[in-house]
């Protein structure tokens, strides 16, 4: 289908109207669509997408990590705040850890961004992580443009919490932050470094109390070891800024980094960027699709237990039950 043929048939989808006229209940129940496994809802879902394309991309999209506890919510709730009152639109995509019996979100960031999720310019959307790793949902680059066609000029990332993996965002947004808790010394090793590695900007919240020194004393550590890295950015040296998300000192300042970090890389340089996400974006979903592909086809299906149980025994190498299972499915 072309791109003028797909924008023809999405314009008559009931959602797609009022969802650039901002419709909030419309733009929930388009990103319920997108994250819908069913055939239908995905073709509807990908002409949806393709007619809003020229209607996206005009937003700040920031990714938000950090460790449990360090506070994101609150952090996320008081910048949001701020830039609400600042005139922009804001949208919160959280990834909450998914229930192992229902699949659903257990954390539910709405009931812990109460003063912001009652802001008419605000938009809050919790989803579960469900089985993909790296913080995020499936289908998280797909709500973006979406909220992005609704109005929204700022799209905020949040992700499950910092791990191995938890890396994923990094490449869907143009800046990535890490939130850090006021520690120092021993404790800058419970920080992975590939996520250090990855991060524009380094963020120590709770400064404030008896807090406040250690916070400052923690960004000084941080800068130091930032200084012994080798920067992903030869156009940034990643920042590190001090803030408290319960008093809001220092959200100002982490918005105006924002700002420095966007003039430094320029138009073309997010655009590149943006480029560059996008072809992952495209394999990673060429590999999702061919994996849920075989998992439906018959005749796999019809042997992946006996194949399964004689790996379990020892009896047939995995690589070998590999060959076979592909070679089953490539016969069509």
């Amino acid at each position: 289908m072309t791109a003028v043929a797909a924008k023809a048939k999405a314009s008559e989808d009931p959602l797609y109207g009022p969802l650039l006229a901002g419709d909030r209940r419309a733009l929930a129940r388009a990103i319920t669509l997108v994250e819908s496994t069913r055939e239908d809802h995905r073709a509807r879902a990908d002409a949806l997408l393709t007619s809003l394309l020229p209607d996206t991309g005009r937003s700040v999209r920031l990714g938000i990590t950090g460790v449990p506890g360090v506070g994101k919510s609150t952090f996320i709730e008081r910048f949001g705040l701020h830039l609400i009152e600042a005139g922009h639109k804001v949208a919160v995509l959280a990834i909450d850890p998914s229930s192992k019996r229902t699949g659903g979100s257990i954390l539910g960031d709405k009931t812990r961004m109460e003063l912001l999720s009652r802001d008419t310019n605000a938009f809050i959307r919790p989803s579960p992580a469900g089985t993909t790793l790296g913080g995020v949902a499936r289908r998280t680059r797909e709500a973006m443009l979406l909220v992005e066609a609704a109005g929204h000029d700022v799209v905020i990332v949040e992700t499950v919490g910092v791990g191995q993996s938890e890396t994923a965002v990094a490449d869907m947004v143009d800046m990535f932050v890490l939130l850090l808790p006021p520690s120092g010394g021993d404790d800058l090793q419970g920080i992975k470094k590939g996520v250090v590695e990855l991060a524009d900007m380094l963020v120590v919240n709770k400064a404030d109390g008896d807090l406040a020194r250690t916070a400052q004393r923690s960004a000084n550590d941080y800068l130091n070891a930032l200084r012994l890295l080798y920067p992903s950015n030869a156009k940034w040296m990643p920042e590190v800024r001090t803030c408290s998300a319960m008093e809001g000192h220092g959200i100002a300042e982490v918005w105006a980094a924002v700002g420095r970090y966007r003039v430094a890389q320029g138009e073309a340089g997010i655009a590149r960027r943006r480029g560059e996400q996008a072809r992952a974006w495209l394999w990673n979903e060429i590999g999702e699709t061919l994996m849920a592909a075989l998992r439906r086809h018959p005749d796999v299906r019809q042997q992946l237990a006996a194949l399964e149980r004689d790996v379990e025994r020892g009896t047939l190498a995995p690589s070998a039950a590999a060959r076979r299972i592909l070679a089953t499915f490539l016969s069509r």
